[in-house]
This record gives structure tokens, C-alpha cells and sequence, in this order.
């Protein structure tokens, strides 16, 4: 979504351009509204014969387009996560920044005002990362987003199929918004087949067999290709990595690490979903974090290991009565 420094650009390509952004997400509920009509009326009340199959097939039917509508609509309408005013640099910083010419004195002033930050991650030149757009000093895994006109926390693309970025915020809801719509469309192709089988057998009737046909059809299309999208993201979580982060990893005081915020499979996941099982696949904020801060696996791992020392010199200076 736009930036509030985009919005007070308001003029007629601005609304022309932003009315054009919502385009895709109108086929989306087009479709989604079409298979609706199809499935419910022309496949479940008009060709299924048997009352108890109607009720069971029109039951689990439901519970897959709710979750599906819900998690597509906190998707699009959860704000993008923003970056906190403490990482704001301020005009005489900003000034002094911009007007010098030395590399080493824009790092030495970099470094000075994002000193009390608890950033990790720097650029390519060894400098804390910061946007000149926003002028914030970027937290971790935070990217400025061409299309929204800010920086965004936890960034991990902007799909204009949902018309806003991926990131921090919503990234929940839009990996049970693919898997919503990965099991919808596996249900409606499951239970719409012995009707398109029939179909071609000749043996149903009237113009609505046409929207069973093409039911099947979609429901097949669109399910190929959330298939690889959705294991890709899975695949994302459980190395607890974002898709710009798979192309370009970040870069910590030691180097790049690809891996550097990977805590284990499990407590990545927990880091997406929160840590209570009984909310993990309802699209409500359980997020962990603020995402503006993230646990990092070499923080973990010096942690562990000072205690592992700290428990080795205890038992070496314990006494032995042996």
C-alpha cells in the first residue's frame, strides 16, 4: 500500500495508477466469487442428487472459502510494518550526511547516530544500512519497497496480487492465504471430477455443466501453480529466511550468512505462527517480535556456549570428595 509520502502526491496519474494496482486483486475475487456460484448452485444444489453428499460436500466446503476470504482479506488490509521513529535520522544529520564527500566520514556518522540501535546487519561497504528516501536508519531485514514509496520491517516482496508487500505484518496471512487456497482448490478438483467425468460422458444437462467444465479446469490450474509457490515459502519459514534474503543474504559485522537468523526449524516457525498451537492456522497477529529486532543463530550459539563454559569452570573449581 502507499506510503503517506506518496499520498500527498494526489493527482490524476497518482488515482489513475493507483486504481490499475487493485486490477489483480479484482480477478482474484472475481474468481474466487465465480467458483462460489459454481461450486455451491450449479454443482452441489443443481447435479449432486444425494441430500446427506450435498450437506458434507457443501460443510467442508465452507470451512475451506471462509479461511480462504479471511486470510486473503488480512493479507491485503493489514498495514505494511513501518519502521519506529527512533531509527528516523534527523534534518542536521541527514544534512551533514548528504553534504559529505568522504566514505569514512559517512560511516563514522552513520555509525555515531545509529549507536544506541540494536541493528546487526550492514551493507555491502561495511556502513549501517539506511535509506536515503525515508531517511531512517533501516532495522534489520528492512527493505525499502519501490511501489509502497517506504521502507518496510521484515520485507519480503511486494505481490501485487494482494496489492501491498509480504512482510513482517502479514507474512502469516499470506502463507495460509496460499495453503487456504492450495486446499481449496485440491477439495473443489476432488469432488467436482466424478462431474466432469460425467460431463464428457454426456450424461449431464443444461448450460450450467459448462461452469462444472470449467470449474475443474481452474481449480486444477490455479492449484499447479500455488503448489510450487507455496512449498517454496514453506521452505522459507522453516530456514527462517525471506525471498530477498534467498537472492542476496545479510550481511552481519562477521560477513555474510545466509542462515544467520535460522533458530532451528521449530522455533522459525514459532517466530511466523507465535508459540501457541491453538492459533497457528487462524489468520490472527501471533507473530513473534516487533519486527524491527530478531534473534540471530550465532547470538544463540555464544550464548550457549558461554554457558556451557561458565558450567565447566563451576564444576572444575567444585571440590572432588572421590
Amino acid at each position: 500500500m502507499p506510503g503517506p509520502n506518496t499520498i500527498n502526491n494526489k493527482g490524476p496519474c497518482f488515482w489513475c495508477i493507483k486504481a490499475v494496482k487493485w486490477i489483480p486483486v479484482l480477478f482474484i475475487v472475481v474468481i474466487i466469487a465465480w467458483s462460489y456460484y459454481a461450486y455451491v448452485i450449479q454443482l452441489c444444489l443443481v447435479n449432486v442428487e444425494s441430500m446427506s453428499r450435498q450437506v458434507v460436500y457443501l460443510i467442508f466446503y465452507h470451512i475451506c472459502f471462509i479461511m480462504l476470504c479471511w486470510s486473503y482479506w488480512q493479507t491485503i488490509f493489514t498495514e505494511i510494518g513501518r519502521v519506529p521513529n527512533k531509527y528516523k535520522i534527523d534534518d542536521a544529520d541527514f544534512h551533514t550526511l548528504t553534504i559529505t564527500e568522504s566514505a569514512e566520514a559517512q560511516r563514522q556518522i552513520l555509525e555515531n547516530i545509529s549507536r544506541h540501535l540494536p541493528n546487526t546487519n550492514i551493507n555491502v561497504q561495511g556502513f549501517p544500512r539506511f535509506c536515503d528516501k525515508c531517511r531512517v536508519i533501516k532495522p534489520d531485514r528492512t527493505h525499502h519497497c519501490s511501489v509502497c514509496g517506504e521502507c518496510v520491517l521484515k520485507m519480503d516482496h511486494h505481490c501485487p496480487w494482494i496489492n501491498n508487500c509480504v512482510s513482517f505484518t502479514n507474512y502469516k496471512f499470506f502463507l495460509l492465504f496460499l495453503g487456504y487456497a492450495l486446499l481449496y482448490c485440491i477439495y473443489v478438483s476432488l469432488t467436482s471430477l466424478p462431474y466432469f467425468i460425467a460431463f464428457w460422458k454426456g450424461d449431464l444437462e443444461g448450460m450450467g455443466r459448462f461452469h462444472i467444465l470449467f470449474l475443474f479446469f481452474v481449480a486444477i490450474m490455479f492449484g499447479v501453480s500455488l503448489v510450487s509457490l507455496f512449498c517454496y515459502h514453506c521452505y522459507l519459514v522453516s530456514e527462517n529466511r525471506t525471498t530477498l534474503e534467498a537472492f542476496r543474504p545479510p550481511i552481519f559485522r562477521s560477513g555474510p550468512d545466509k542462515r544467520g537468523f535460522s533458530l532451528g526449524r521449530y522455533n522459525n516457525f514459532q517466530e511466523v505462527f507465535g508459540d501457541n498451537p491453538k492459533t497457528w492456522f487462524i489468520p490472527i497477529k501471533t507473530s513473534l517480535g516487533d519486527g524491527a529486532t530478531f534473534p540471530q543463530r550465532h547470538m544463540e550459539e555464544d550464548r550457549e556456549g558461554l554457558l556451557n563454559h561458565n558450567l565447566d569452570e563451576e564444576s572444575d573449581s567444585t571440590p572432588s570428595f572421590v
